[in-house]
């Protein structure tokens, strides 16, 4: 009657009777699964597989719980291992088993194809820096003018000095004339 919540006490109280009974354990994670509540399904199935290494039923359960977490692999294996138990289960043949392995194509064409897509990712952040031509006659002008800029800015020979109270002043210096305050009170800064 899709009274899954009451089930689930239920089987609790159940298994607090008859711990080890692999088919309680079975039934709980059928019903969690019915929930979507993937890890207690997975625990539950693994439980009745522990009980009962021979339960097909159990490792197809465990199987189907463990499709839900997206652990194909560990599915497939499940499911072979209930196959190997009772090998003429039609449903876990054609339904579980290829359904898994449908999954496990995919999943594996997925992984191909988005491995190049990084490669081209990283190919594109790569890029090697253009090789610009820095004999050009534009670059060579630039160059010229900031070197005379420079010579101009030299030759003033200009000084920042910072009091210690943090006034600022600027002062150019002639050659012959060096109008630096005394070294106590100041701060030289170029």
């Amino acid at each position: 009657n899709y009274r899954y919540r009451e089930a689930i006490l239920k089987w609790d109280e159940a298994l607090q009777l008859t711990p080890d009974d692999a088919t309680l354990y079975e039934m709980k994670s059928q019903v969690l699964m019915s929930l979507h509540e993937m890890f207690p399904a997975v625990h539950a199935a693994e439980m009745a597989v522990q009980r009962n290494p021979r339960s097909w039923d159990a490792w197809q359960t465990l199987g189907r719980a463990q499709l839900g977490l997206g652990e194909i692999a560990l599915a497939i294996r499940s499911f072979q291992v209930s196959l190997h138990i009772f090998p003429m289960n039609p449903e876990v043949w054609k339904e579980d088993l290829s359904w898994a392995r449908k999954l496990h194509e995919q999943q594996k064409a997925t992984k191909t194809e988005s491995v190049p897509a990084l490669v081209k990712e990283k190919e594109l952040a790569q890029e090697p820096i253009p090789d610009y031509d820095f004999e050009s006659d534009e670059i060579v002008a630039v160059c010229a003018a900031i070197a005379e800029k420079e010579k101009a800015l030299s030759a003033a020979k200009t000084v920042v000095i910072v009091s210690a109270s943090g006034t600022v002043e600027t002062v150019t210096e002639k050659d012959n004339c060096p109008t630096t305050p005394d070294e106590t009170l100041f701060i030289r800064a170029r």
